[in-house]
Protein backbone atom coordinates (compact mmCIF):
# COMPACT_ATOMS: atom_id res chain seq x y z
CA UNK A 1 0.00 0.00 0.00
CA UNK A 2 1.54 3.03 -1.11
CA UNK A 3 1.64 6.36 1.19
CA UNK A 4 -0.09 9.25 -0.67
CA UNK A 5 1.57 12.81 -1.25
CA UNK A 6 0.72 15.59 0.71
CA UNK A 7 0.34 18.04 -1.55
CA UNK A 8 2.66 21.51 -0.92
CA UNK A 9 0.72 24.65 -2.27
CA UNK A 10 4.26 27.14 -3.60
CA UNK A 11 4.18 30.30 -3.49
CA UNK A 12 6.92 32.06 -5.86
CA UNK A 13 8.15 35.49 -4.48
CA UNK A 14 10.66 37.83 -6.62
CA UNK A 15 12.03 41.25 -5.76
CA UNK A 16 14.07 43.76 -7.43
CA UNK A 17 15.82 46.61 -5.68
CA UNK A 18 15.49 49.01 -8.88
CA UNK A 19 12.80 49.74 -11.49
CA UNK A 20 15.26 49.89 -14.51
CA UNK A 21 14.42 47.61 -17.23
CA UNK A 22 11.25 46.51 -15.57
CA UNK A 23 9.59 47.93 -18.49
CA UNK A 24 11.34 44.87 -20.95
CA UNK A 25 9.44 42.02 -22.53
CA UNK A 26 11.83 39.82 -19.89
CA UNK A 27 13.60 41.19 -16.72
CA UNK A 28 14.85 40.66 -13.99
CA UNK A 29 11.85 39.73 -12.18
CA UNK A 30 10.89 37.07 -14.65
CA UNK A 31 14.14 35.59 -14.92
CA UNK A 32 13.83 35.08 -10.98
CA UNK A 33 10.34 33.52 -11.58
CA UNK A 34 11.29 30.91 -14.41
CA UNK A 35 14.72 29.89 -12.07
CA UNK A 36 12.05 29.51 -9.26
CA UNK A 37 8.65 27.66 -11.24
CA UNK A 38 11.30 24.98 -12.36
CA UNK A 39 12.75 24.21 -9.35
CA UNK A 40 9.07 23.74 -8.15
CA UNK A 41 8.41 21.45 -11.41
CA UNK A 42 11.45 19.56 -10.02
CA UNK A 43 9.66 18.67 -7.07
CA UNK A 44 6.52 17.66 -8.49
CA UNK A 45 6.94 14.24 -7.38
CA UNK A 46 6.70 15.02 -3.65
CA UNK A 47 3.74 17.37 -4.26
CA UNK A 48 4.81 21.03 -4.85
CA UNK A 49 2.69 22.71 -6.83
CA UNK A 50 2.76 26.63 -7.80
CA UNK A 51 -0.07 28.88 -6.33
CA UNK A 52 -1.98 31.39 -9.07
CA UNK A 53 -0.77 34.50 -7.37
CA UNK A 54 2.09 36.48 -8.53
CA UNK A 55 4.09 38.23 -5.31
CA UNK A 56 6.27 40.30 -7.15
CA UNK A 57 8.10 43.81 -6.02
CA UNK A 58 9.96 45.84 -8.48
CA UNK A 59 11.65 48.61 -7.40
CA UNK A 60 11.35 47.70 -3.49
CA UNK A 61 14.44 48.11 -1.27
CA UNK A 62 15.50 44.70 0.98
CA UNK A 63 15.89 46.64 4.02
CA UNK A 64 12.41 47.03 4.92
CA UNK A 65 8.95 44.70 4.80
CA UNK A 66 6.96 47.24 3.54
CA UNK A 67 6.40 45.94 0.19
CA UNK A 68 3.17 45.48 -1.54
CA UNK A 69 3.78 41.84 -2.92
CA UNK A 70 5.70 40.58 0.09
CA UNK A 71 2.74 42.10 2.48
CA UNK A 72 0.57 39.86 -0.01
CA UNK A 73 2.00 36.97 0.72
CA UNK A 74 2.32 36.99 4.38
CA UNK A 75 -1.17 37.97 4.34
CA UNK A 76 -1.83 34.33 2.39
CA UNK A 77 0.69 32.67 4.61
CA UNK A 78 -1.65 34.16 7.44
CA UNK A 79 -4.86 32.77 6.00
CA UNK A 80 -3.41 29.60 5.13
CA UNK A 81 -3.03 29.68 1.38
CA UNK A 82 0.49 29.20 1.27
CA UNK A 83 2.80 25.52 2.36
CA UNK A 84 6.36 26.76 1.06
CA UNK A 85 8.17 30.29 0.05
CA UNK A 86 10.48 30.01 -3.14
CA UNK A 87 12.70 32.71 -4.21
CA UNK A 88 15.93 32.98 -5.77
CA UNK A 89 18.20 33.96 -3.19
CA UNK A 90 17.51 34.79 0.09
CA UNK A 91 18.54 38.38 -0.21
CA UNK A 92 15.42 38.40 -2.32
CA UNK A 93 13.20 38.21 0.38
CA UNK A 94 15.09 40.41 2.68
CA UNK A 95 18.70 41.71 3.67
CA UNK A 96 17.99 42.55 7.42
CA UNK A 97 18.83 39.94 9.76
CA UNK A 98 16.37 41.18 12.13
CA UNK A 99 13.61 41.07 9.38
CA UNK A 100 14.40 38.02 8.80
CA UNK A 101 14.16 36.56 12.12
CA UNK A 102 10.34 37.73 12.33
CA UNK A 103 9.72 35.91 8.82
CA UNK A 104 11.25 32.82 10.42
CA UNK A 105 8.71 33.10 13.34
CA UNK A 106 5.93 33.89 11.26
CA UNK A 107 6.78 30.46 9.12
CA UNK A 108 7.32 28.55 11.61
CA UNK A 109 4.04 29.21 12.98
CA UNK A 110 2.44 28.12 10.25
CA UNK A 111 3.75 25.39 9.45
CA UNK A 112 5.54 27.13 6.25
CA UNK A 113 9.04 26.04 5.08
CA UNK A 114 11.49 28.53 2.89
CA UNK A 115 13.33 27.60 0.07
CA UNK A 116 16.36 29.53 -2.00
CA UNK A 117 16.81 27.72 -5.11
CA UNK A 118 20.92 29.10 -5.63
CA UNK A 119 21.60 28.18 -1.91
CA UNK A 120 20.91 24.75 -0.26
CA UNK A 121 19.49 24.85 3.22
CA UNK A 122 16.72 23.49 5.10
CA UNK A 123 14.79 25.87 7.72
CA UNK A 124 14.01 23.45 9.86
CA UNK A 125 17.22 22.42 11.31
CA UNK A 126 19.57 24.55 13.74
CA UNK A 127 21.93 24.30 11.09
CA UNK A 128 20.68 25.32 8.04
CA UNK A 129 19.45 28.57 10.33
CA UNK A 130 22.77 29.44 11.03
CA UNK A 131 23.45 29.06 7.19
CA UNK A 132 21.00 31.43 6.69
CA UNK A 133 21.71 33.78 9.10
CA UNK A 134 25.43 33.63 8.10
CA UNK A 135 24.36 34.54 4.17
CA UNK A 136 21.95 37.21 5.83
CA UNK A 137 24.71 38.85 7.71
CA UNK A 138 26.85 39.02 4.68
CA UNK A 139 23.88 40.33 2.82
CA UNK A 140 23.31 43.14 5.49
CA UNK A 141 26.35 43.96 5.14
CA UNK A 142 26.47 44.43 1.41
CA UNK A 143 23.08 46.44 1.47
CA UNK A 144 24.66 48.81 4.57
CA UNK A 145 28.14 49.27 2.26
CA UNK A 146 26.06 50.33 -0.46
CA UNK A 147 23.99 52.70 1.66
CA UNK A 148 27.12 54.15 2.80
CA UNK A 149 28.50 54.64 -0.72
CA UNK A 150 25.11 56.43 -1.86
CA UNK A 151 25.78 58.96 1.34
CA UNK A 152 29.60 59.50 0.56
CA UNK A 153 28.79 60.37 -3.02
CA UNK A 154 25.88 62.78 -2.19
CA UNK A 155 28.34 64.48 0.55
CA UNK A 156 30.31 64.83 -2.34
CA UNK A 157 27.96 66.05 -4.58
CA UNK A 158 26.56 68.28 -2.11
CA UNK A 159 30.32 70.15 -1.31
CA UNK A 160 30.41 71.05 -4.76
CA UNK A 161 27.01 72.60 -4.84
CA UNK A 162 25.20 70.49 -6.60
CA UNK A 163 21.30 69.60 -6.00
CA UNK A 164 20.88 66.05 -5.20
CA UNK A 165 17.21 65.77 -5.51
CA UNK A 166 14.69 65.63 -2.93
CA UNK A 167 11.31 68.08 -1.89
CA UNK A 168 11.98 71.21 -4.59
CA UNK A 169 12.23 74.69 -2.70
CA UNK A 170 9.23 76.90 -3.14
CA UNK A 171 10.92 79.43 -5.81
CA UNK A 172 12.55 76.59 -7.77
CA UNK A 173 11.89 73.98 -10.23
CA UNK A 174 14.50 71.10 -10.93
CA UNK A 175 16.05 70.40 -14.38
CA UNK A 176 18.25 67.99 -15.02
CA UNK A 177 19.93 67.80 -11.51
CA UNK A 178 19.95 71.67 -11.25
CA UNK A 179 17.48 74.44 -9.61
CA UNK A 180 15.84 77.31 -11.75
CA UNK A 181 14.33 79.94 -10.64
CA UNK A 182 10.66 79.99 -11.30
CA UNK A 183 9.65 83.76 -11.17
CA UNK A 184 6.09 83.69 -10.22
CA UNK A 185 7.22 81.39 -7.06
CA UNK A 186 10.34 83.62 -5.61
CA UNK A 187 8.05 86.80 -5.55
CA UNK A 188 6.41 84.58 -3.26
CA UNK A 189 9.27 83.93 -1.09
CA UNK A 190 10.79 87.82 -1.22
CA UNK A 191 7.01 88.93 -0.16
CA UNK A 192 6.81 86.14 2.83
CA UNK A 193 10.82 87.46 3.54
CA UNK A 194 9.91 91.18 3.26
CA UNK A 195 6.89 90.69 5.38
CA UNK A 196 8.58 89.23 8.40
CA UNK A 197 11.28 91.71 8.28
CA UNK A 198 8.57 94.44 8.86
CA UNK A 199 6.02 92.31 10.90
CA UNK A 200 8.20 90.61 12.78
CA UNK A 201 6.21 88.04 13.25
CA UNK A 202 4.86 84.99 11.59
CA UNK A 203 1.18 85.15 12.32
CA UNK A 204 1.07 88.37 10.68
CA UNK A 205 2.50 86.84 7.24
CA UNK A 206 -0.43 84.15 7.28
CA UNK A 207 -3.31 87.03 7.94
CA UNK A 208 -1.07 88.89 4.82
CA UNK A 209 -0.63 85.92 2.51
CA UNK A 210 -4.33 84.84 3.18
CA UNK A 211 -5.77 88.34 2.66
CA UNK A 212 -4.24 87.91 -0.40
CA UNK A 213 -5.25 84.54 -1.40
CA UNK A 214 -1.45 83.37 -1.92
CA UNK A 215 -1.60 79.85 -1.25
CA UNK A 216 1.34 76.74 -1.19
CA UNK A 217 2.41 75.03 -4.54
CA UNK A 218 -0.47 72.35 -3.95
CA UNK A 219 -3.14 74.96 -3.40
CA UNK A 220 -3.47 74.69 0.64
CA UNK A 221 -3.09 77.92 2.81
CA UNK A 222 0.63 78.15 3.98
CA UNK A 223 1.05 77.32 7.84
CA UNK A 224 3.55 78.25 10.29
CA UNK A 225 5.86 75.32 9.69
CA UNK A 226 6.20 75.54 6.59
CA UNK A 227 7.00 79.83 6.90
CA UNK A 228 9.27 78.66 9.32
CA UNK A 229 11.15 76.39 7.49
CA UNK A 230 11.22 78.68 4.50
CA UNK A 231 12.37 81.70 6.27
CA UNK A 232 15.37 79.42 7.64
CA UNK A 233 16.17 77.70 4.50
CA UNK A 234 19.46 78.40 3.33
CA UNK A 235 18.85 77.58 -0.35
CA UNK A 236 16.99 80.47 -1.01
CA UNK A 237 20.80 82.32 -0.08
CA UNK A 238 22.31 80.35 -3.01
CA UNK A 239 23.56 77.34 -0.55
CA UNK A 240 23.76 73.61 -0.79
CA UNK A 241 23.38 72.19 2.98
CA UNK A 242 24.40 68.79 4.18
CA UNK A 243 23.54 68.39 7.41
CA UNK A 244 25.27 70.95 9.50
CA UNK A 245 27.55 72.41 6.30
CA UNK A 246 26.43 74.54 3.92
CA UNK A 247 28.46 75.37 1.01
CA UNK A 248 28.22 77.46 -1.99
CA UNK A 249 25.71 76.26 -4.71
CA UNK A 250 25.45 75.81 -8.41
CA UNK A 251 21.89 77.53 -8.23
CA UNK A 252 20.97 81.30 -8.48
CA UNK A 253 20.29 83.08 -4.93
CA UNK A 254 16.69 84.42 -4.78
CA UNK A 255 17.22 86.35 -1.27
CA UNK A 256 20.03 88.37 -1.01
CA UNK A 257 22.34 88.89 1.24
CA UNK A 258 20.85 92.02 3.01
CA UNK A 259 18.05 90.58 3.41
CA UNK A 260 18.71 87.11 4.83
CA UNK A 261 20.90 89.14 7.20
CA UNK A 262 18.37 91.14 8.60
CA UNK A 263 15.52 88.54 8.40
CA UNK A 264 18.03 86.12 10.90
CA UNK A 265 19.06 88.46 13.19
CA UNK A 266 15.03 88.51 14.22
CA UNK A 267 15.06 84.84 14.43
CA UNK A 268 18.11 84.90 16.79
CA UNK A 269 16.15 86.68 19.09
CA UNK A 270 14.62 85.41 22.26
CA UNK A 271 10.95 83.60 21.33
CA UNK A 272 9.51 85.64 24.47
CA UNK A 273 11.08 89.11 23.23
CA UNK A 274 10.06 88.65 19.68
CA UNK A 275 6.53 88.00 20.91
CA UNK A 276 6.08 90.69 23.59
CA UNK A 277 7.57 93.30 20.58
CA UNK A 278 4.52 91.74 17.99
CA UNK A 279 1.96 92.15 21.25
CA UNK A 280 2.73 95.49 22.05
CA UNK A 281 2.36 96.56 18.39
CA UNK A 282 -1.05 94.29 17.91
CA UNK A 283 -3.03 94.34 21.04
CA UNK A 284 -6.68 94.49 19.86
CA UNK A 285 -8.24 92.11 21.75
CA UNK A 286 -11.71 91.99 19.33
CA UNK A 287 -10.25 92.16 15.97
CA UNK A 288 -12.49 91.02 13.44
CA UNK A 289 -15.50 90.00 16.30
CA UNK A 290 -16.92 93.42 16.64
CA UNK A 291 -19.92 94.65 14.75
CA UNK A 292 -21.57 98.19 15.45
CA UNK A 293 -25.41 98.31 15.04
CA UNK A 294 -26.04 98.67 11.41
CA UNK A 295 -23.74 95.17 11.21
CA UNK A 296 -20.71 97.19 9.58
CA UNK A 297 -17.51 95.58 11.01
CA UNK A 298 -15.48 97.63 13.44
CA UNK A 299 -11.85 98.18 13.06
CA UNK A 300 -9.18 98.80 16.12
CA UNK A 301 -7.43 102.22 15.56
CA UNK A 302 -5.54 104.23 18.31
CA UNK A 303 -4.66 107.86 18.76
CA UNK A 304 -1.60 109.61 21.18
CA UNK A 305 -2.46 112.74 23.00
CA UNK A 306 0.03 113.93 25.53
CA UNK A 307 1.92 111.17 25.24
CA UNK A 308 -0.98 108.64 26.02
CA UNK A 309 -2.57 106.06 24.24
CA UNK A 310 -6.26 105.63 23.41
CA UNK A 311 -7.63 102.75 21.47
CA UNK A 312 -10.87 102.54 19.60
CA UNK A 313 -13.34 100.33 17.77
CA UNK A 314 -14.28 102.00 14.53
CA UNK A 315 -17.14 101.48 12.00
CA UNK A 316 -15.69 100.85 8.46
CA UNK A 317 -18.13 102.84 6.90
CA UNK A 318 -16.71 105.30 9.14
CA UNK A 319 -13.16 104.97 7.28
CA UNK A 320 -14.23 103.92 4.06
CA UNK A 321 -17.55 106.52 3.72
CA UNK A 322 -16.47 108.94 6.00
CA UNK A 323 -19.98 108.51 8.17
CA UNK A 324 -20.36 109.51 10.90
CA UNK A 325 -23.49 109.29 12.30
CA UNK A 326 -24.70 107.28 15.15
CA UNK A 327 -22.80 104.59 16.82
CA UNK A 328 -19.54 104.56 14.82
CA UNK A 329 -16.63 105.10 17.54
CA UNK A 330 -16.29 103.52 20.88
CA UNK A 331 -13.53 103.06 23.34
CA UNK A 332 -12.00 99.91 23.38
CA UNK A 333 -10.92 98.87 27.05
CA UNK A 334 -14.11 99.00 28.04
CA UNK A 335 -15.67 96.84 25.50
CA UNK A 336 -12.72 94.77 26.03
CA UNK A 337 -13.15 94.18 29.63
CA UNK A 338 -16.89 93.55 29.21
CA UNK A 339 -16.51 90.72 26.75
CA UNK A 340 -13.23 89.27 29.60
CA UNK A 341 -16.23 89.66 32.51
CA UNK A 342 -18.54 87.67 30.30
CA UNK A 343 -15.85 84.90 29.67
CA UNK A 344 -15.32 84.72 33.64
CA UNK A 345 -18.67 83.93 33.85
CA UNK A 346 -18.68 81.18 31.22
CA UNK A 347 -15.92 79.12 32.41
CA UNK A 348 -17.04 79.53 35.87
CA UNK A 349 -20.67 78.09 34.72
CA UNK A 350 -21.39 74.42 36.21
CA UNK A 351 -22.65 72.83 33.01
CA UNK A 352 -20.44 74.07 31.11
CA UNK A 353 -17.47 72.98 33.08
CA UNK A 354 -19.04 69.45 33.40
CA UNK A 355 -19.67 69.56 29.72
CA UNK A 356 -16.08 70.34 29.46
CA UNK A 357 -14.60 67.35 31.22
CA UNK A 358 -16.51 65.07 29.19
CA UNK A 359 -15.19 66.77 25.47
CA UNK A 360 -11.56 67.71 26.62
CA UNK A 361 -10.08 64.71 26.55
CA UNK A 362 -8.36 65.24 29.85
CA UNK A 363 -8.33 64.57 32.75
CA UNK A 364 -11.18 66.45 35.55
CA UNK A 365 -8.54 67.22 37.65
CA UNK A 366 -6.65 69.23 34.70
CA UNK A 367 -10.34 71.01 33.65
CA UNK A 368 -11.00 71.99 37.37
CA UNK A 369 -7.38 73.54 38.04
CA UNK A 370 -7.58 75.22 34.79
CA UNK A 371 -10.55 76.95 35.49
CA UNK A 372 -9.93 77.76 38.67
CA UNK A 373 -6.78 79.60 38.44
CA UNK A 374 -8.15 81.30 34.52
CA UNK A 375 -8.13 84.63 36.19
CA UNK A 376 -3.95 84.33 37.17
CA UNK A 377 -3.62 82.72 34.12
CA UNK A 378 -5.55 84.83 31.87
CA UNK A 379 -3.10 88.10 33.81
CA UNK A 380 -0.25 86.71 32.70
CA UNK A 381 -0.77 85.81 29.47
CA UNK A 382 0.75 87.96 26.29
CA UNK A 383 -2.23 90.13 24.62
CA UNK A 384 -1.60 88.11 21.51
CA UNK A 385 -2.04 84.75 23.70
CA UNK A 386 -5.00 86.70 25.24
CA UNK A 387 -6.36 87.31 21.94
CA UNK A 388 -6.33 83.91 20.84
CA UNK A 389 -7.85 82.95 23.36
CA UNK A 390 -10.94 85.04 23.01
CA UNK A 391 -11.17 83.73 19.48
CA UNK A 392 -12.18 80.29 20.69
CA UNK A 393 -14.48 81.25 23.02
CA UNK A 394 -16.22 84.37 21.24
CA UNK A 395 -18.10 84.40 18.10
CA UNK A 396 -19.48 87.84 17.90
CA UNK A 397 -19.57 91.05 20.01
CA UNK A 398 -22.57 93.19 18.68
CA UNK A 399 -22.49 97.42 19.67
CA UNK A 400 -25.83 98.69 20.42
CA UNK A 401 -27.15 101.95 21.68
CA UNK A 402 -27.64 100.53 25.02
CA UNK A 403 -24.84 98.10 25.05
CA UNK A 404 -23.36 94.96 23.88
CA UNK A 405 -24.18 91.71 23.03
CA UNK A 406 -21.43 89.01 23.10
CA UNK A 407 -21.98 85.72 21.33
CA UNK A 408 -20.21 82.93 22.86
CA UNK A 409 -18.72 79.40 21.75
CA UNK A 410 -19.30 77.30 24.68
CA UNK A 411 -17.95 74.44 22.54
CA UNK A 412 -14.68 76.57 22.36
CA UNK A 413 -13.62 76.03 26.34
CA UNK A 414 -12.50 72.62 25.28
CA UNK A 415 -10.01 73.50 22.99
CA UNK A 416 -9.29 77.07 25.67
CA UNK A 417 -7.97 73.99 27.63
CA UNK A 418 -5.78 72.26 25.46
CA UNK A 419 -4.08 76.19 25.05
CA UNK A 420 -4.20 76.70 28.22
CA UNK A 421 -2.26 73.72 29.22
CA UNK A 422 -0.02 74.05 27.11
CA UNK A 423 1.05 77.87 28.40
CA UNK A 424 3.83 78.74 30.33
CA UNK A 425 1.49 80.42 32.86
CA UNK A 426 -0.51 76.79 33.36
CA UNK A 427 3.10 74.94 33.97
CA UNK A 428 3.95 77.58 36.26
CA UNK A 429 0.39 76.56 38.31
CA UNK A 430 1.03 73.17 38.17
Amino acid sequence: MTTPVLKRRCAVYTRKSTDEGLDQAFNSLDAQREACEAYVASQRGEGWILVGDRYDDGGFSGGSLERPGLRRLLDDIQAGKVDCVVVYKIDRLTRSLMDFSRLVDLFEKRSVTFVSVTQSFNTTTSMGRLTLNILLSFAQFERELGSERVRDKIAASKRRGIWTGGVVPLGYKAENRKLVIQPADAEIVRRIFKSYLTLRSITKVLRELDAAGIRQRTGRPFDKVVLHKILKNRTYRGMTVHKAEAYPGQHEAIIDEALWNEVRSINQEPPRTRARAAAARDVALLRGLIFGPDGWAMTPQHARNNGRLYRYYVSMVTIKRGENEGLRRVPAGPIDQAVIDQIRQLVRAPEIVARTIRTAGVSAQAVHEALADFDRIWNELFPAEQARLVRLLVERVDVREDGIRVRLRTEGLRDVIHELQGSPALEQAA
